[in-house]
């Protein structure tokens, strides 16, 4: 099954949107007013030249401190190399500021795997004079080391450990480091399991490298060892019944397929017929 980078980013962000501003753009952040924040509803863009449709990521309206004007803060993730993607951002801008009539703030982040000088501009310019020179704020992931963030209780910067420079030898440690990040934070459990979720998305471990974990893990701090323990076994767990529900949910359907009643697989299952219909509602 593919994944969904983009709904993946704009979730993380929209939870944490002053955390990734102070952690990527710390001078923007002193000048966000934070108590006034709300989430736009998305945009969808048609470029009718390429025929194609575009849903811009996350849009933020806000206000800068002392100032009564609202401003817009557009975060697009980008998940695959485009050489388009600068004019696609000023396409962008320009189409916000259309509608909105704002100050916009055009923020790129690069999340795809590669390392490359992926340009910040989109200029427009003929041999007789300059007309375009477009601006956007970026920041690549994969230029980041991650061993520079580990001690930042940050949970942007904790689950983008899984989007930053690393080698393979080090995965590990990378996932060693955002559980003790993850424990020093202490979140509600909900935060939790979305920044795992996020982190798991991208550094799945062998089962032998997460044998190497635990034994890691084993030698730390009593206090902590106990804590990030609990951690691993209560993500576990929920997996596991996460897994189970997801096999009940297609036994139940193939029976209902073959058109059994929701009476008769309760009877055969076990469940509530309460339960069957809502596994049945869920197809």
């Amino acid at each position: 099954m593919s994944i969904d980078h983009d709904r993946l980013f704009k979730e993380l962000i929209q939870t944490f949107f002053e955390e990734f501003i102070v952690l990527f753009f710390p001078t923007m952040h002193e000048h966000i007013d934070f108590q006034h924040v709300s989430f736009l509803s998305e945009e969808l863009f048609t470029d009718v030249t390429a025929g194609e449709k575009y849903r811009v990521d996350l849009l933020v309206e806000t206000k800068l401190k002392g100032e009564d004007s609202l401003i817009i803060v557009h975060i697009e993730n980008q998940s695959y190399v485009q050489p388009s993607f600068p004019e696609r951002m000023f396409i962008y801008f320009s189409r916000l500021f259309e509608k909105h009539r704002k100050h916009i703030v055009p923020i790129a982040v690069f999340s795809y795997d590669t390392i490359r000088d992926e340009p910040s501009t989109f200029t427009l310019q003929f041999p007789f004079g300059h007309v375009l020179d477009f601006h956007f704020f970026t920041v690549e992931l994969r230029k980041q080391n991650s061993r520079n963030y580990i001690r930042q209780d940050n949970p942007i910067a904790a689950t983008l450990l899984s989007k930053m420079g690393y080698t393979e030898s080090e995965r590990v440690e990378l996932k060693k480091q955002f559980l003790r990040m993850l424990v020093r934070m202490e979140l509600d459990e909900a935060k939790q399991r979305l920044l795992f979720g996020f982190f798991e998305t991208y550094v799945k471990l062998s089962d032998e490298e997460e044998r190497r974990l635990r034994s890691e893990v084993n030698e730390m701090e009593t206090k902590e060892k106990e804590q990030v323990l609990e951690l691993i076994i209560s993500y576990e767990q929920k997996a596991l019944e996460k897994g189970r529900e997801e096999g009940m949910k297609r036994l139940v359907q193939t029976m209902a397929r073959k058109g059994m009643s929701a009476k008769d697989i309760a009877n055969v299952t076990d469940l509530a017929e309460e339960e069957v219909k809502q596994l049945l509602e869920k197809e």
